[in-house]
Order: C-alpha cells, then sequence, then structure tokens
C-alpha cells in the first residue's frame, strides 16, 4: 500500500482497493456502479441547494413529489436518465451532460 508522509495514513484509492479488491474485480465494479448512482444524487442535492430550493420547490417545478427528489438525494431510487433531464433542465435550469469513459 502506498503511504503518504503520515506512516498512519492510506490513500482512498489504496483503501478501495483492499476493501473492494482491485478495478475489475465483480466486488470492485459494483462498488464503482453504487458510487456513481450516489453521486448523482449529491450532485442534484448540491445543485438545488445552490438554486435555493426546497425539495418540494424542485418537485413541484418538474411535476413531481418532495418524496421522490428525496430518494433520488439520498440513493434510495435510480431516475431515468429522462427525467433526470427534466429534473435539471426545467427545475434548476441545466443541462445533463454525459461521458463514456474506457
Amino acid at each position: 500500500m502506498k503511504k503518504t508522509k503520515n506512516s498512519n495514513l492510506t490513500s482512498l484509492d489504496d483503501f478501495i482497493d483492499k476493501h473492494h479488491g482491485k478495478r475489475g474485480a465483480e466486488k470492485r465494479e459494483e462498488f464503482e456502479a453504487g458510487y456513481e448512482v450516489f453521486k448523482l444524487g449529491s450532485l442534484l442535492h448540491e445543485a438545488r441547494l445552490a438554486k435555493g430550493l426546497t425539495q418540494e420547490e424542485l418537485a413541484a417545478k418538474v411535476g413531481k413529489n418532495k418524496s421522490y427528489i428525496s430518494k433520488i438525494e439520498n440513493d434510495i431510487k435510480e431516475v431515468r436518465l429522462s427525467t433526470l433531464q427534466k429534473i435539471v433542465k426545467i427545475g434548476l435550469g441545466g443541462k445533463v451532460s454525459l461521458s463514456i469513459d474506457f
């Protein structure tokens, strides 16, 4: 494991390798996929707060209920791409950008 200046610290990459396996391992891939969903919820949460909106206000703008927005932000519910685009465009005044990395 790669150590930092303080020998008691481990890098995040090394920690994930140790607990979830190296990239390409099934357990690691499941972890990474879950992280991406969590990251999306966190991004929506931060964007909503930056716009000064409550979950209820955002939900009303896009024809959903507060519970739906909360579930997406808290990684309880996955969101369809078309719904995500509607939330971002209509609700937050932004745009969704995707990328595929190899």
